[in-house]
């Protein structure tokens, strides 16, 4: 399968037919079949999607993502997903928000990001909600929605960011409330190397 590369929003908006509000954020809403083949991607932006019905399975690095009804898929920069979609299953439904580390320069979420290890090949389990916590990314994720509709401003970034910032914030925290007692898997070799790699470049 050929790896589709996604360096820009726009980009991966053209691919699944899509249109494209703001060149650095989109929030992005799949429930038609027509629109989601089987693809490969790599992404050059930062992606979290709400998984509301399964139709898919997902590659996520060397492992199968592990995800179910009601979680939360975290990609980075850089980072490749497969998506195959499952025969005669039901179509795929999912709430995405896209933002590319150009809306982050010169703002502090900016060097906040490596905090957020769910974006990281080290995790590779779906943060998996509870109906409360569903409402919650939907409703961060709706805020951001709705400002993409207004005309961009001064105040435009400001107010993407802080959304998204705050949205981020509770990822981990229901990150945290979902791994407090497992174990970290590091013994992946792409983890290892990407850790190596944070810790050269820092």
């Amino acid at each position: 399968m050929n790896i589709v590369k996604a360096d820009t929003i726009q980009q991966y908006n053209r691919f699944f037919g899509l249109s494209t509000r703001h060149p650095l954020v989109s929030v992005i809403r799949f429930d038609h079949s027509e629109n989601q083949p089987t693809h490969k991607m790599t992404f050059g932006f930062y992606a979290l999607f709400l998984i509301k019905t399964i139709g898919i399975t997902m590659d996520y690095g060397q492992t199968r993502y592990d995800f179910n009804e009601g979680t939360v898929v975290c990609l980075a920069p850089g980072q490749t997903i497969g998506v195959h979609r499952i025969p005669d299953g039901p179509v795929p439904e999912a709430l995405g928000l896209l933002f590319h580390p150009d809306i982050l320069h010169g703002t502090a979420l900016a060097k906040m990001m490596k905090q957020f290890t769910f974006f990281s090949y080290t995790s590779n389990e779906a943060l998996h909600l509870s109906s409360d916590e569903c409402v919650i990314i939907r409703d961060y994720m709706d805020k951001i929605d709705r400002e993409l509709d207004r005309p961009v401003d001064r105040f435009s970034k400001y107010l993407f960011v802080a959304n998204i910032e705050v949205l981020l914030n509770y990822c981990m925290r229901f990150y945290e409330r979902q791994f407090v007692s497992r174990e970290a898997l590091n013994n992946d070799v792409l983890a290892c190397f990407e850790r190596l790699l944070n810790e050269y470049w820092d």
